[in-house]
């Protein structure tokens, strides 16, 4: 990069970062390429966010790393490259690739952020919350050896499998304290702010944010019973994303504008 990219990235970093309000949380519509991530910046929104779901979709693959760490990058290098806003990446688990070599892969791409998720994919389990840490740590050393103001997204997986289950809402007060150890964990290690992706009830919601000093990611569920946005400003959200749930939406659309074409 030259010295006016590395600058124009710093200040990007610096923006985002400042952005994570809690009570005034930053809205991440996710886009998932640059058409869409354009459409995010005409409507006003201050910071483009990807969807690994929609990224690799539209590559050919299934989310999860189902899609190669190269591929899935240079998508989110095209679309920093094609808005002038700081964008946060949804960098999965890292693709498998050391610390220092991911800092460098998303500096190159122009991420002014990242989500990074504790899911091992290969197992199909939770990693090691106090290993996970050290990967993190040791992510934001690489990004700080470098001058590198990389804000980092911890994502705290435990609510998602039983969400995805079909668990009831008194499951997830149950899965607060593990949680907080992985959130507590991670934002020691350097993170910026964490993420308890499907956390969506309002007390186990309150009693998590409550307890977490630093910022807290909140994914916006089209659920009637999710809180609205004004309930997550008020649960302490310092920022709110809508993950895969916007491309899921464009796609069922098209899907039946295509389908009403031959009628």
């Amino acid at each position: 990069m030259t010295a006016s990219q590395t600058a124009d990235l710093e200040s990007q970093c610096d923006l985002l970062r400042s952005l994570h309000r809690p009570g005034a949380p930053l809205l991440l519509p996710n886009a998932w390429d640059v058409a869409t991530a354009r459409a995010v910046v005409a409507a006003g929104f201050p910071v483009v966010a990807t969807t690994s779901a929609g990224v690799a979709a539209t590559l050919g693959y299934e989310d999860h790393e189902g899609a190669p760490g190269d591929e899935m990058l240079a998508a989110a290098a095209r679309i920093a490259r094609g808005v002038e806003v700081p964008v946060t990446v949804d960098a999965e688990a890292g693709y498998g690739m050391a610390p220092a070599e991911l800092v460098a892969a998303l500096q190159s791409a122009g991420a002014a952020g990242c989500n990074l998720e504790d899911t091992d994919h290969t197992a199909g389990s939770l990693r090691d919350p106090d290993g996970h840490a050290e990967w993190l740590r040791a992510v934001r050393q690489a990004a700080s050896a470098d001058g590198y103001r990389l804000v980092i997204n911890a994502r705290v997986d435990v609510f998602l499998g039983p969400f995805l289950a079909g668990a009831g809402p008194e499951t997830q007060e149950e899965l607060v304290p593990e949680a907080l150890r992985r959130a507590h964990a991670y934002l020691e290690a350097g993170v910026d702010c964490v993420f308890p992706i499907a956390l969506w009830e309002t007390d186990a919601l309150r009693h998590f944010t409550s307890e977490v000093d630093g910022p807290v990611n909140v994914v916006r569920l089209p659920l009637p019973q999710a809180p609205s946005l004004a309930d997550l400003a008020a649960l302490g959200a310092a920022r709110v994303s809508w993950g895969p749930f916007l491309y899921r939406d464009a796609i069922a659309r098209f899907e039946e504008q295509v389908g009403s074409l031959q009628q």
